[in-house]
């Protein structure tokens, strides 16, 4: 919402800081909100608190360089800083146990030896078996794997709206046309890949980053227990980061 905001000019302008921290009062719900999501796939020693701390500082960042002429909504235009914010003192803490990153591409890679193989999307019996473990020991590396598997992807829908699965291109670069065309011919391979995989994954990700349901909600909805809904969710981007590595990062570039 972008109230209060078409006179607004950062501290160092003209010293209103009282109307910064009004803007940041009322926009620490999406704060909340986003570290939130984030902290729901994190392991249980990561601080939520400390999150939160960090998004706010996203949050200022974005109110001090926000422009309204633009046409953009503060809270639109804030969520990138916010989660911007919180994945980069994640990734600056490296808190994922180095195992843990190496069964996300042995995971990976052991998808796309079966699909090579069996020439369709293998399911998770396949992949196991690819990777020469059993089916309760491949789910346990799925739970292990979805803390690591923050914003790898993130796809934006057509209109912009709910949350983000594939960030591919920076913000400064998306107005340039190679970019614009780059990114329709993203959309079209994850959609085709998307529609290709198994319904449960496919229903999962459709209800959690377009209906912006939480795991829990997912789980209600499938009737499958938590844990499982966290599964298909973490198998389902891991296909489309293997699909993605291999067709859309060797593809050749389009020039405008």
């Amino acid at each position: 919402m972008a109230t209060g905001l078409q006179h607004y000019r950062p501290p160092s302008d003209d010293g209103n800081t009282s109307e910064r921290e009004a803007l940041v009062l009322e926009h620490l719900p999406q704060v909340c909100l986003i570290a939130r999501r984030i902290h729901d796939r994190l392991p249980d020693y990561i601080s939520l608190d400390d999150l939160i701390s960090t998004g706010v500082i996203g949050l200022m960042s974005a109110i001090d360089n926000y422009d309204p002429t633009l046409g953009v909504q503060l809270n639109t235009y804030a969520e990138r800083r916010i989660r911007g914010a919180i994945i980069d003192s994640l990734r600056d803490m490296d808190w994922a146990p180095r195992e843990t990153r190496r069964r996300s591409k042995l995971i990976e890679a052991g998808i796309h030896r079966a699909k090579q193989r069996l020439g369709r999307e293998p399911a998770e019996e396949e992949i196991a078996l690819e990777l020469n473990i059993g089916v309760a020991e491949y789910q346990k590396w799925l739970a292990d794997v979805q803390s690591v598997e923050l914003e790898r992807l993130e796809y934006e829908p057509g209109d912009g709206a709910g949350r983000n699965l594939l960030h591919f291109i920076s913000s400064g670069e998306e107005a340039w046309p190679s970019h614009v065309v780059e990114k329709a011919e993203l959309v079209r391979i994850l959609a085709l890949a998307i529609e290709r995989m198994p319904k449960a994954e496919r229903t999962v990700l459709s209800l959690y980053y377009y209906e912006e349901l939480n795991l829990r909600e997912i789980a209600d909805v499938m009737k499958m227990h938590l844990s499982r809904i966290a599964q298909l969710r973490t198998q389902a981007i891991l296909r489309l980061r293997s699909h993605l590595e291999r067709v859309w990062l060797t593809q050749p570039r389009r020039r405008a």
